[in-house]
């Protein structure tokens, strides 16, 4: 069975083709980075003016690239929820389009849960490849840990469609706290790839920040490590508290804020790693995956990996941000067990839980 998936939810317009579940086709991304860090975050009108401009051409290569017609096509999965209206209706209008005018079975997608499906991509047909797949699938029960720039989550899955979510982010979500403290030292956005890099180069035990302690163990915080850092570097340059944060990064060095990249960095991915080492403690799942940007730090990667007592096999990382290959990958499972949604009426929801999609009947 192949899906067509579609994705525009926040700054990428992509589509890409999957087989059952499991085998990639094709996977075309446009990315609006470039556009988006001039201003340091993304900038939702001109997002949705992006996708108008890309979203046709993207599908017709993804389907090109796939080397398959609409006659081949079995499904469309489209994201409808959640992100950024504006970008959300693109891709979501193009697809109701295109299911009514090929009669096409179309199936709405949750964007969260869509990254951790990413894991579930196993091979590709695409020739010269150079994305590194995990050998097989994950197990069920399958523990989630689901870190991106909008959202922090530790998820236990026991089947597709069946999960409980464990915890989740108060407050800033990982990969937020990674663009906010790229912007107080004085790195490009988007935050994570530019923090992972200095942070290379930098001293990860050089500051200490705290680590925020919740009623819920598997909740998370990172306002406070945010501030945290704000305050550190703010004393280093030796300013106080009432000195502007868009000032900092012209006083710092190089060292500094290689230091100040890598002690973030660790904090942070230690956080994450320890919510989910206690969620695999305390439930014992057959296998755990990461989800979401965020995903692709190697060093959260590497923590993981490290102090857990099964083998973990990761997506790639061109998998780990926003794409296609995701959206189609779950539309195949939805396709087992739902009904199609009706083109003519389905809407976008800019907000939604996971606990609040089609097939999961959890209340949030």
């Amino acid at each position: 069975m192949k899906i067509l998936g579609i994705e525009s939810s926040c700054d990428e317009t992509a589509a890409a083709v999957v087989e059952d579940g499991s085998i990639l086709h094709s996977n075309v991304i446009v990315s609006q980075i470039d556009i988006h860090s001039h201003y340091g975050g993304v900038v939702p009108e001109v997002a949705a003016r992006s996708h108008i401009e890309a979203i046709n051409p993207v599908i017709t290569e993804a389907l090109e690239k796939a080397n398959c017609t609409w006659d081949a096509i079995d499904a469309i999965a489209v994201t409808y929820a959640p992100g950024l209206i504006g970008s959300l209706l693109v891709g979501t209008l193009a697809a109701r389009t295109l299911a009514i005018l090929h009669n096409k079975p179309l199936y709405p997608i949750h964007h969260v849960e869509a990254h951790v499906y990413a894991n579930f991509v196993t091979g590709t047909t695409e020739p010269n490849s150079t994305l590194a797949f995990p050998s097989k699938q994950p197990r069920f029960p399958m523990l989630a840990l689901i870190v991106s720039g909008g959202h922090s989550q530790l998820v236990l899955f026991r089947n597709h469609g069946d999960y409980e979510l464990l915890g989740q982010t108060q407050d800033d979500a990982v990969g937020e706290a990674y663009d906010k403290v790229a912007k107080i030292i004085g790195l490009p956005y988007p935050g994570g790839p530019s923090i992972a890099k200095a942070a290379a180069l930098g001293d990860p035990r050089k500051y200490r920040f705290p680590k925020a302690k919740l009623q819920n163990p598997y909740d998370f915080s990172f306002s406070g490590l945010k501030t945290a850092v704000l305050r550190s570097v703010q004393a280093a340059v030796g300013k106080d508290y009432t000195f502007p944060s868009h000032e900092l990064p012209a006083l710092l060095d190089e060292v500094t804020r290689n230091n100040f990249a890598a002690s973030f960095q660790q904090i942070a991915n230690e956080t994450l790693v320890d919510k989910a080492v206690k969620a695999f403690d305390d439930y014992q799942p057959a296998s755990v995956v990461i989800a979401g940007g965020v995903a692709a730090n190697q060093d959260l990667r590497k923590q993981l990996k490290g102090r857990l007592p099964i083998n973990i096999e990761y997506a790639p990382m061109q998998l780990c941000t926003d794409n296609a290959a995701m959206i189609g990958t779950l539309g195949y499972y939805y396709a087992q067990k739902m009904a199609p949604a009706d083109p003519y009426t389905l809407e976008v929801v800019p907000s939604l839980s996971m606990t609040k999609t089609a097939w999961n009947k959890q209340e949030a």
